[in-house]
């Protein structure tokens, strides 16, 4: 496959780049600052000898003569960040790019990320958008969008390797728990939680363990950039909404692999969630890379009505409906009404299966692949969501 361009922009200064392992963080800041002197923790010898005396950052930086520095998985070593911090204060010219695939250790060393002396960016799967005609809405659905699974000769065999390479060792290499068969039920019980409300409770009974430990489990899913939860959107409610998060993996593919094959269980049952983490993946990305702030959310009401996601942001506000299905039917349009009826301003988009765009009852009613493939970020306060 072809180098694809991708729709993050770069900061001109200092910034953190967080994203899951194979979300091609490296390649891109590679690509963007071939001059940099690059510094990759994820190299034993390397991560070593600055283990060992974290101010040798200072004479490799001082002897390389660069003013962009790149260090790989900063949160290998969260101490630098003190030695990067003076070396900022002391030395203006310098751009410090930091990346990471987990933010666990940051955190729980109350590393205060430079003092807002850098700012934060997030590398997610590839936007459908970026791929072009390159892949297919069957291949996203079922293999997903990591460009580490997309560029390997065999992408299903890749993702059977991906939790056993990439996540339980990171894991295990870090002490973040030692009971790895619990984690792992727990990972397959949360892929039918995937889409869902989270029920804790629930959750940590069917995983046979505590509810505190669920709690950790489902933090860790969240500091290594797999998984995040997804709020009700409250603003200026007028109906009485439910106050649960629910959960997504951070792709569908990983998620399908996760989700346990139940004995005749019908297709549908796992496409589904994975149509629509499909979809919030993709959605959760614009967000990220479009200009100004916008954030994703989803609604639902007490009397359960839901409407599967929920743009608000400096571009306007905006409702999706996910269906994986070839035909709409009106029940189909019901819950995007009441929410319209809520916020008129809103623009409200059913997406299927389907090949045919309409628009029913001020709701844009469009084929998911032709949406996904015109899911461009914006650029400036001019553009708008298709």
């Amino acid at each position: 496959m072809r180098m694809i361009k991708r729709a993050l922009k770069p900061s001109k200064n200092n910034f953190f780049l967080f994203g899951a392992r194979g979300t091609g963080k490296s390649t891109w800041v590679k690509s963007l600052f071939p001059e940099a002197l690059i510094i990759d923790l994820l190299d034993p010898e390397t991560e070593r000898s600055i283990m060992s005396y974290p101010e040798r950052l200072i004479e490799i930086i001082q002897e390389s003569g660069k003013s962009q520095i790149v260090i790989d998985e900063i949160q290998k070593q969260p101490k630098l960040l003190e030695v990067i911090h003076f070396l900022i204060e002391k030395n203006k010219d310098l751009q410090f790019i930091l990346t990471g695939s987990s933010i666990r250790k940051l955190r729980q060393q109350g590393i205060n990320l430079l003092g807002g002396r850098a700012s934060i960016r997030h590398m997610y799967p590839y936007m459908f958008s970026e791929i072009g005609h390159e892949y297919d809405l069957e291949k996203a659905i079922h293999t997903g969008l990591i460009p580490l699974i997309i560029d390997a000769k065999d992408p299903e065999d890749a993702l059977r390797g991906y939790i056993n390479l990439y996540i339980n060792p990171e894991i295990q290499m870090e002490g973040y728990t030692r009971k790895m068969d619990d984690f792992n039920r727990f990972l397959e019980v949360m892929s039918f939680s995937h889409g869902s409300v989270i029920n804790l409770s629930n959750i940590a009974r069917e995983a046979h363990v505590k509810r505190k430990t669920a709690e950790n489990y489902l933090s860790i899913i969240e500091d290594l950039l797999i998984g995040f939860r997804l709020n009700v959107f409250m603003k200026r409610a007028q109906r009485e909404l439910i106050a649960h998060p629910k959960f997504y993996f951070f792709d569908s593919g990983v998620y399908k692999f996760i989700r346990p094959k139940g004995f005749q269980e019908p297709i549908e049952e796992i496409i589904g969630p994975a149509i629509e983490g499909l979809v919030a993946q993709n959605l959760q990305a614009w967000c990220d890379y479009s200009w100004g702030n916008h954030k994703l959310y989803y609604w639902r009401t007490k009397d359960k009505h839901e409407v599967d996601f929920i743009i608000q942001g400096d571009s306007g506000i905006y409702a999706f409906e996910v269906k994986n299905s070839k035909t709409i039917r009106p029940n189909d349009l019901q819950s995007l009404k009441l929410f319209h009826e809520d916020y008129p301003s809103a623009k409200c988009f059913l997406l299927y299966r389907g090949d045919i765009t309409k628009e029913t009852n001020q709701i844009q009613c469009v084929p998911l692949e032709q949406f996904l493939m015109n899911l461009i970020p914006l650029k400036n306060e001019t553009d708008r969501l298709i």
